[in-house]
């Protein structure tokens, strides 16, 4: 009698939940917590059977202080400790019976160790299983069992309630989600029609397709091979390629379904994003089982931490296995060749239905569809630039050779120009010597001359012999030069004694002028290693140079310094202007400056040639610098030398 009041009262209290519940996960739990309450027991699981006999719905209650047991377990897990039973089951103590009870596949220590389950059936087949369970060994009364069994009598029509409620909603859920995959197909088919934007497709695509599919993160992934003979590869060889992510897309979607027993901690998603990482294909085991199963979609669920901590090292950090670990990856395909993938994450395991993956393979094909497209697009577009830049780079390969060939014309007038002046100067260095050459001879050869006059006259003859003999020997050492044929001698000089030399030597010829001369010196004395025959020919020029066109009465100064390793050396005298866009022309041979002749200026035009090949024979650099002396049609010419030190060839 009593156990028949204790029946109807829990039987009472199922009908109030039943008809206060608003949805049936919430009367799962209630009518969990209100048998485990009303047995006494640590914790309840009700479960709903689905026509195939797997558990459909789950309702469970524990009692808080056995979170930290509990929480290595799902309740899927627990239902599977024990067997399909057709009938009452009580377990005292549930570590004797393990072999009986327990699947191979279970190492984890056991949540409890007494249960007490019996299944509920509705007009003769299995649509429920209750589960009570004691984390300690517990013996089950005859009272307890009999009780159990009436309050299993009290819930068939509810559960089949609850299967029908839930066939009725995953129906809708199902109408709803086709229209949304069809929603997401379509915006994706129109996006494709309507832009030439590679990336809003993309990012459509994975967006649209990770939020039908309730998946927390999607990427775009393509491969870019090495080796352009991959196709013959045998299927097992990973070649080599390049990994890229295109496109990304992160959802706030946690699990569907809580079959988690304990919710101890929300799963952590790494927010820094990965759109543009790259990695390589042999650095990513996970990428290269999904190219070796292509074209079949490739599944893979880590279930634990052990199994993750197992492959992290072999599966690259961009796929965050360790917050994601459940992976699914659609190879996109272009006449046979895998290119990419389609990847969804979620941070717990997942079941893919076929409608899902039919909407991952329409939408695979729409995306490699524009991925090929844009390829081929940007082919076509590179190819009409290329051959715009090349139609471009004729017109201005002829625009160029026309003004070359302008500028030749104009080159050969000025070489023209050079060679009058170069004959009218060369004409006039070689007569001259030669009509006072003819004119000694003639005054030699006449009767009775004098032992004085015979003497000038050969002394005229020797000197513009020698004179002759030096305008060819510039030529030619200029020659040589030119063709790199001249070797260095190389030796320590003494500026400063070079210096005084050859100033000693100039002093004298430019007396009758009026030409001072200055030298300044550092206090330390200065040496240079070059070729000391190519610095005295330089300074020599310099200083001849300078003395010639300086105005008379005037003041040369001559200064040397050292920098680093260099050796500076500057001529400056008072004269003529040198024009901006002549400072490089004087250094031509046989170009001299304008109106040397009219002031009767000696000179073959070669001085300044030979200067500036001696200097770049020994490495160094020679500039002119012209500044106007204000109130004064005079300038300060000044030419600076730099050498630096010749190092002794090996």
């Amino acid at each position: 009698m009593h156990s028949q009041e204790d029946s109807q009262s829990l039987g009472q209290k199922i009908n109030q939940i039943v008809v206060h519940s608003s949805d049936t996960e919430t009367m799962l739990q209630q009518i969990s917590q209100t048998l485990a309450e009303s047995f006494g027991v640590d914790g309840c699981l009700t479960t709903v059977i689905d026509e195939d006999g797997q558990p459909h719905q789950i309702g469970y209650w524990y009692k808080e202080e056995f979170v930290t047991v509990l929480q290595q377990w799902q309740s899927r897990e627990l239902i599977a400790l024990l067997p399909n039973q057709s009938e009452l089951i009580a377990i005292e103590r549930l570590q004797t019976t393990e072999t009986e009870y327990l699947t191979p596949s279970q190492n984890k220590p056991l949540p409890f160790q007494s249960v007490l389950s019996i299944p509920i059936c509705f007009q003769g087949k299995q649509n429920g299983l209750i589960t009570l369970w004691r984390l300690h060994p517990y013996q089950w009364s005859d009272y307890e069992q009999e009780r159990v069994q009436k309050a299993a009598e009290s819930l068939p029509i509810v559960l089949e309630q609850i299967s029908q409620a839930n066939s009725i909603a995953s129906l809708k859920q199902f109408v709803h989600t086709s229209t949304q995959y069809q929603n997401a197909v379509n915006q994706l088919t129109m996006a494709s029609r309507n832009t030439l934007d590679l990336d809003q497709i993309l990012q459509l695509a994975i967006s649209g397709t990770s939020q039908s599919l309730q998946v927390e993160r999607g990427l775009i992934i393509t491969l870019k091979y090495s080796d352009l003979l991959f196709k013959n590869r045998p299927k097992h060889i990973i070649p080599k390629a390049k990994i890229t992510v295109i496109s990304e897309c992160k959802n706030n979607f946690g699990s569907p379904t809580p079959i988690n027993i304990i919710n101890f901690s929300d799963q952590l998603c790494d927010d820094s994003s990965t759109l543009n990482k790259t990695f390589w294909l042999s650095e990513c085991f996970l990428c290269q089982q999904a190219l070796i199963n292509a074209p079949e979609p490739f599944i893979s669920n880590f279930n634990n931490d052990i199994e993750i901590n197992k492959h992290q090292s072999k599966i690259n950090p961009v796929l965050n296995i360790i917050n994601l670990p459940s992976v699914l990856m659609f190879p996109l395909e272009n006449q046979g060749t895998v290119f990419g993938f389609l990847l969804m994450q979620n941070s717990y395991s997942r079941t893919w239905k076929p409608e899902e993956l039919a909407l991952l393979e329409l939408v695979s094909v729409q995306v490699s569809t524009a991925i090929i497209q844009n390829q081929t697009l940007r082919q076509v577009q590179n190819l009409v630039e290329e051959r715009t830049a090349q139609l471009q780079r004729s017109l201005e390969v002829q625009s160029k050779l026309y003004e070359k060939t302008r500028q030749q014309i104009d080159q050969l007038r000025q070489m023209n120009k050079i060679k009058d002046e170069f004959i009218d100067t060369i004409s006039h260095e070689l007569r001259t010597p030669l009509t006072s050459m003819n004119l000694a001879i003639r005054m030699l050869r006449t009767p009775g001359i004098s032992v004085e006059r015979k003497s000038k006259y050969l002394d005229i003859l020797e000197q513009q012999c020698t004179q002759e003999i030096n305008l060819v020997t510039d030529l030619l050492r200029l020659q040589k030069l030119e063709s790199n044929q001249t070797p260095l001698n190389l030796q320590i000089i003494k500026i400063s004694s070079k210096l005084n030399d050859l100033v000693q030597i100039h002093t004298e010829t430019w007396s009758q002028r009026g030409l001072n001369i200055t030298v300044t010196l550092p206090e330390r004395p200065l040496s240079l290693q070059t070729d000391a025959d190519s610095f005295d020919r330089i300074l020599h020029e310099l200083l001849t140079n300078a003395g010639k066109y300086a105005d008379s009465d005037t003041n040369v100064s001559v200064r040397a310094i050292q920098q680093g390793d260099r050796i500076i050396i500057s001529v400056t005298n008072i004269g003529a202007a040198i024009a901006p866009e002549n400072a490089t022309d004087i250094f031509d041979k046989f170009r001299r400056g304008h109106g040397v002749t009219d002031k009767a200026i000696k000179g073959t035009g070669l001085g300044l040639a030979l200067v500036k090949s001696l200097v770049q024979h020994l490495n160094g650099t020679i500039e002119v610098a012209s500044t106007p002396i204000e109130q004064s049609s005079s300038a300060w010419v000044c030419f600076t030398l730099t050498l630096p030190q010749l190092p002794v060839p090996n």
